[in-house]
């Protein structure tokens, strides 16, 4: 595995999936950002409330079938892990102790997985649910080092992946965006280049409290679920820079 270090979540990517027009445009976005990450495969993956399925990554073709055809939906430990999670996953966290589990994992590296993995669980509007995953064959401490270099990058753009599948959803009507304020914008600035709430709090010289009112406003105002999606879409739409 190469180096991951410095990879920019806004170096093209969401500018790329913020002009994707169709759901295919998705793919192309997903086979630029497994190159970029250097990593075997990238793929996402939702479920509509209804059962409608989408995905879009680089398995490959059989390994797809495969899957649908043995319904390894319902033994694979990393859709039953991330259903029951709300924060990213390390497959290795996940229990893969049952025999169905560790034949279902012997299968996957067969058919080209790797046997290191990590899922980024998105839990979208109306019981849409989704997984943004990135997957690679390397040793423990390689993935390791990985993982805490791009975490954070890879949690904003599984955030608006998942926002411009909604998006492109037959139907969907955009939302109208709303300004946000200047201390929104100081506020979602430095969480965006990493800083906790108490340090954003101290840089701006305010309280934690009024720091959640700023942040809780903007998120209000992007329409986004959490803190981190909201930071995600205000990048996205360029209303904070870093």
């Amino acid at each position: 595995m190469g180096s991951a270090e410095g990879i920019p979540v806004t170096g093209g990517f969401l500018e790329q999936l913020e002009l994707a027009e169709r759901r295919e445009d998705l793919q192309s976005v997903a086979e630029a950002l497994r190159d970029r990450f250097k990593v075997d495969h990238l793929v996402y993956h939702w479920v509509s409330a209804n059962g409608e399925q989408y995905g879009c990554g680089t398995y490959d073709p059989v390994w797809v079938e495969r899957y649908l055809e043995k319904g390894y939906l319902r033994i694979d430990p990393v859709i039953q892990g991330c259903f029951q999670r709300f924060h990213p996953v390390d497959w290795k966290r996940l229990d893969w102790s049952s025999k169905a589990a560790r034949a279902f994992q012997w299968d996957a590296i067969a058919h080209g997985v790797g046997n290191q993995g990590y899922s980024i669980p998105i839990r979208g509007p109306n019981g849409q649910f989704a997984l943004f995953t990135v997957n690679h064959s390397c040793d423990d401490e390689a993935w390791a080092e990985f993982t805490a270099l791009t975490r954070r990058d890879m949690i904003l753009i599984a955030h608006y992946f998942n926002q411009k599948a909604l998006e492109l959803e037959p139907g969907r009507r955009p939302e109208p965006a709303q300004p946000l304020s200047p201390r929104e914008i100081e506020a979602m600035t430095l969480l965006a280049v990493g800083y906790s709430r108490a340090q954003v709090a101290e840089t701006l010289s305010i309280s934690e409290h009024t720091l959640r009112v700023y942040i809780e406003s903007a998120r209000f105002k992007l329409g986004a679920m959490n803190t981190t999606h909201a930071v995600a879409r205000a990048l996205s739409r360029g209303l904070i820079v870093v």
